[in-house]
């Protein structure tokens, strides 16, 4: 080692020596013999250094930027041209005359590839343009493979217990902590209500908590192995129920939840009880399939019994047909206890229930079948409430369609134009999102030019309309002029009959071939007619849009009539 390092010392004062004797005219001869010593010099210090590497081998060695692999220091090719200009120029023909093992080669090789990369743009783009596309692939196949999501609303007369039974699913799931129950029970023992504890966990503001009552839509989430729920808590007061028609617009599947203490089921289901009208809206709103709840069967008034869950079931199945339920395909019945829980997430004891062997509340959702939507179709969302966070954000839940960032879309019906910034699904960021689910979308204005072509939802200020009258108020008549309240999706709006156009027949379901009618009076009666409102809708005809096409009436706080758009008169949807 000690030689290396004097050989290595020598490999300066030479080259300092060789440009002297140049400067002052010694004879070329010299000059080159000199030179090819020095060379010499350097060719022995690299056997010397394969020979330590063949010694170390299969050792890692991390080289410095400023130093070769022969561990002489690199030095500045420019300042070696300015100071040895005529040094390198012999050195080089020099170096052109003189073999390079191949192992040194290589690596100069190597080296060279490293130092020099060759840069090709259009490999570069071919490159980004893949990535992108295995990125995108990869985010449809795990969409496709995403659990499959349903929107459950829970509706029935008030204090039948569906925010108890909210609360339970979500501690059953685990969405909620044992120290979070334990909050809620001494809360709700401060306030005397020491059974409400559960539905603290639904009912979020002071208002609810105080009273006992839901008022807004409550919503939460939760999964279980084959899909993720949403939980729409429906106010059950009659003072609510266009609350209740807002939850129930976005819902797939229904919860009718009724209470079995003694004489709080007769409350709900007699003329006035919200148990019966709750069941019209959700028919009319598009909820097509049913859990019939039956609550509170541990209360001591009832203790399980069968006979009391009989009685129910058969004073709701003829009313559930009435009002358009296929009993036996589209409607199941449970008896469960939403307090203490039994019956919701897994099967009862016998010892508890011996007479009922059926499935749990969790596997009745599980296996619960809803119409599919169309993926393909145009995208439509009606807007249920909108905010201002770092741009405008919209809420809604996904009819048709699907929604990506960057989609350029329309606003109806006031034509605006708008960008997709960032699409929101249960909490989480998400890049793109289909039909049945619940988002909040941010969006921002665009320029005119980059506009996609849309087919715009229709915006009309009248429409044709086949309307089944449910319950007049007393001593009222249904003829032109009749003013109610219209509830058709998200909307909200005071509307006017302007026409009675014919009787239906409800026996064929036809309009009846006589002469235009000039009034209705009694319930059940089914007629065409034509409806006005002050601004601009959206609505599409039921035929075309099931979602976007059926409605309710309401007036003095009870629902008079549903309906369906059969026609639209002066449509506007062209941007």
């Amino acid at each position: 080692m000690a030689l290396h390092i004097s050989v290595i010392s020598l490999v300066v004062p030479v080259k300092s020596l060789l440009c002297a004797l140049v400067i002052f005219g010694i004879s070329e001869l010299f000059y080159l013999f000199t030179f090819v010593n020095d060379v010499d010099i350097e060719a022995e210090i690299r056997a010397l250094q394969l020979d330590s590497a063949e010694e170390n081998s299969g050792v890692g060695v991390v080289v410095p930027a400023g130093q070769n692999t022969d561990g002489v220091e690199i030095l500045d090719n420019k300042v070696e041209e300015d100071i040895y200009p005529c040094f390198t120029d012999l050195k080089d023909e020099v170096r052109e005359s003189t073999p390079i093992p191949d192992a040194q080669q290589a690596s100069e090789d190597h080296e060279q590839k490293i130092l020099h990369p060759v840069h090709n743009p259009a490999k570069a783009r071919e490159k980004a343009a893949q990535g992108k596309a295995a990125k995108e692939e990869a985010e449809e196949v795990a969409e496709a493979n995403k659990k499959r999501h349903l929107n459950v609303v829970f509706i029935g007369h008030v204090d039948a217990g569906k925010s108890t039974i909210g609360g339970q699913i979500l501690f059953l799931s685990g969405q909620v902590d044992d120290r979070q129950i334990q909050k809620y029970e001494k809360e709700a023992k401060e306030k005397s209500r020491e059974s409400w504890y559960m539905a603290y966990i639904m009912d979020t503001n002071e208002e609810e908590r105080a009273k006992g009552k839901t008022v807004e839509v409550g919503r939460a989430h939760f999964e279980t192995e084959t899909t993720r729920f949403t939980i729409l808590d429906a106010p059950g007061h009659k003072s609510y129920v266009p609350n209740m028609i807002s939850g129930a617009s976005q819902a797939d599947i229904g919860v009718l939840v009724i209470s079995a203490r003694k004489g709080e089921f007769e409350t709900g289901y007699e003329r006035g009880g919200q148990t019966r009208e709750h069941v019209q809206l959700a028919k009319t709103l598009g909820v097509s399939k049913l859990v019939v709840a039956v609550n509170k069967m541990d209360d001591p008034t009832v203790n399980w019994s069968k006979e009391r869950y009989d009685e129910i079931e058969q004073n709701m199945v003829p009313f559930l047909k009435i009002s358009g339920y296929n009993t036996k395909k589209d409607v199941i019945f449970l008896p469960i206890s939403g307090l203490m829980g039994v019956n919701i997430d897994k099967n009862m004891d016998r010892d508890v229930c011996p007479w009922f062997s059926g499935p749990s509340f969790f596997e009745v959702l599980n296996a619960i079948e809803v119409p599919p939507r169309d993926p393909n179709g145009p995208f439509r969302m009606p807007i249920i409430d909108k905010f201002k966070d770092m741009g405008t954000v919209v809420m809604g839940k996904v009819e048709s369609g699907s929604i990506r960032e960057g989609d350029s879309l329309i606003v109806m019906p006031n034509k605006e134009h708008v960008k997709v910034v960032a699409i929101y699904c249960d909490e989480d960021k998400v890049k793109r999102a289909g039909q049945g689910e619940n988002l909040r979308v941010r969006i921002t204005g665009i320029e005119d030019e980059d506009i996609l072509a849309v087919k715009p939802v229709p915006a009309v200020t009248e429409f044709v309309a086949q309307l089944q009258i449910i319950e007049l108020p007393d001593n009222a008549i249904f003829t032109a002029g009749y003013k109610a309240i219209l509830h058709i999706h998200a909307v909200v709006e005071e509307c006017e009959i302007i026409e009675l156009i014919s009787q239906i027949d409800m026996k064929t379901r036809k309009p009846m071939k006589k002469k235009k009618i000039m009034y209705v009076k009694n319930n059940g009666a089914a007629v065409v007619c034509r409806i006005q409102v002050s601004n601009s809708i959206c609505v599409e005809k039921f035929s075309d849009f099931l979602q976007l096409g059926r409605f309710t009436l309401r007036t003095e706080g009870k629902t008079i009539a549903v309906g369906k758009v059969t026609a639209l008169s002066g449509a506007s949807s062209s941007a």
